[in-house]
C-alpha cells in the first residue's frame, strides 16, 4: 500500500467511523462489538477497494453496505439477531418531538420486523436515498419502496392502536 492509499484511508475513517459506529450500535446495543466491526468494515474495504467503482455508487453507501452486513453476520453468528434489537439515536430532526412521543415511536419501530425497520432507520435516521438502500441491503429499488409503504402503514397502525388505550 502507497501512502496515498494510507491518507485516503485515514481520511476516509475519520469521516465516517462515528456515523458507522452510530449506525452498527443500533444493531448491537453493545459498544465493543459496534468499535470491532467498524475496525472490520474499514479493513474490508481496504482489502475490496479496488472493487469499489464511484461511477456506480458513493464511497459512503460502499461502507455502509460493507458494515452492515459485517453487523448482520456477526449477530446471527452469536444468535443475538431477535435480542438485540436496534435502539434509533436522536437526531436533528427528532431533537423538537417530546420524550414521551420519541419513547412511543420506537416501540412501534421495535414491533417492524427487522427487513423493515432497516429501510425506516436508513431512508429517515441516516438519510440516505431509496436507491442506495438499495444498493446498500442488495435488493431491488422496487423493494425498498414496497419495505418503506409497508413500514409505514403498519407504524401508523401501532401509533393508532396505542392512541386509542
Amino acid at each position: 500500500m502507497n501512502s496515498n492509499e494510507d491518507t485516503n484511508l485515514e481520511d476516509l475513517f475519520t469521516t465516517y467511523h462515528q456515523q458507522i459506529y452510530h449506525f452498527i450500535f443500533r444493531y448491537t446495543q453493545d459498544e465493543n462489538m459496534s468499535y470491532d466491526i467498524v475496525q472490520d468494515t474499514f479493513i474490508k474495504y481496504q482489502k475490496y477497494q479496488a472493487e469499489f467503482d464511484s461511477t456506480k455508487s458513493h464511497i459512503r453507501t460502499f461502507l455502509f453496505r460493507i458494515a452492515y452486513q459485517l453487523t448482520m453476520n456477526k449477530l446471527k453468528r452469536q444468535n443475538k439477531l431477535q435480542k438485540l434489537l436496534p435502539f434509533l439515536y436522536e437526531n436533528k430532526q427528532e431533537s423538537s418531538i417530546p420524550l414521551e412521543d420519541k419513547i412511543t415511536i420506537r416501540a412501534a419501530l421495535l414491533k417492524l420486523p427487522l427487513e423493515q425497520r432497516s429501510v425506516i432507520i436508513f431512508y429517515y435516521y441516516h438519510d440516505f436515498s431509496q436507491k442506495d438502500i438499495a444498493e446498500i441491503l442488495q435488493i431491488p429499488l422496487g423493494t425498498v419502496k414496497s419495505r418503506l409503504h409497508t413500514a409505514l402503514d403498519k407504524l401508523k397502525k401501532i401509533l393508532e392502536v396505542g392512541d386509542d388505550e
